[in-house]
């Protein structure tokens, strides 16, 4: 793991993947400092810059307005939703979903976090939950009973538990065992759970592939442990895996460069050196 510096080898006409949240978002939802300025920059030299992101697509359009792009594809819900953009308009489309039944995590959960925030996403869009929190973005939400969420197969689900600490999701997954599925553990008690084998490296090589990009062209830049299977994807195939600088020691860890923290303008430093 390296620092990333200016300067920084990459090769012409690379795809750029942006996580959200702690990479071009800071914890007030305002823009990391230059980041739109350096992504214009990076676009007008060839690079194609996307999102891959935990959020739902509800809660990724307007980063992709706010960034000012118009990406083909967008990577969102951990890999589980894969958003196309139609022809030459600014719309999108539900392109390719990733789903499983839920029934028998949410009873597990269930029985070990009973006042926990539950929120299942339908591979439609639709998005049940069970109670309201104040920063969960709700359009398109209905809310149900718990027994209701597992109704039909989900693209991905989200507890949250607002007495737990980090630490305390991460003794937990480990001691109940959620080996069906795929999860991450945000930098508060929130637990994101996909359909077993995906993250957003499998949405991220379905992409890769559909744009004919090499592996060697790839850019990742993120700051979660939900972004730590992308870094992985990313310097398999020889591309590059930038940690932000705020991120838990194991992300840090798991890139091969680290650069600033989003407060301090990260991702702009980076694209700049393209």
């Amino acid at each position: 793991m390296t620092d990333a510096t200016p300067g920084a080898p990459v090769s012409e006409g690379a795809l750029v993947v942006l996580d959200i949240d702690g990479t071009v978002l800071l914890e007030d939802e305002s823009l990391s400092p230059g980041v739109v300025d350096a992504v214009a920059d990076a676009q007008a030299r060839g690079h194609r810059v996307m999102l891959a992101t935990g959020r739902s697509w509800e809660g990724t359009i307007g980063i992709v307005r706010a960034l000012r792009i118009l990406p083909e594809y967008v990577v969102c819900s951990n890999g589980a939703m894969i958003m196309k953009r139609i022809g030459d308009r600014r719309d999108y489309e539900r392109f390719h979903a990733e789903t499983f039944d839920a029934s028998e995590v949410l009873t597990l959960l269930k029985a070990h976090l009973p006042d926990a925030h539950y929120l299942v996403e339908l591979a439609d869009g639709r998005r049940l939950f069970t109670d309201y929190l104040d920063d969960w973005q709700l359009e398109r939400a209905l809310r149900v009973g718990f027994d209701e969420l597992a109704a039909e197969p989900v693209t991905r689900v989200v507890v949250v538990s607002p007495e737990q600490t980090e630490h305390d999701f991460i003794d937990l997954v480990a001691r109940i065992g959620l080996n069906q599925v795929s999860y991450a553990v945000g930098w508060t008690a929130w637990l994101d759970i996909a359909p077993k084998g995906v993250d957003k490296s499998t949405a991220l090589e379905k992409v890769r592939a559909w744009l004919d990009v090499a592996s060697d062209r790839v850019l990742v830049m993120g700051d979660g442990r939900n972004d730590i299977g992308m870094f992985t994807w990313a310097l398999a195939g020889g591309g590059r895996a930038v940690a932000m600088g705020q991120g838990p020691d194991e992300v840090r860890e798991a890139a091969g460069e680290v650069t600033a923290s989003v407060a301090d303008g990260g991702v702009a430093q980076v694209l700049r050196a393209l």
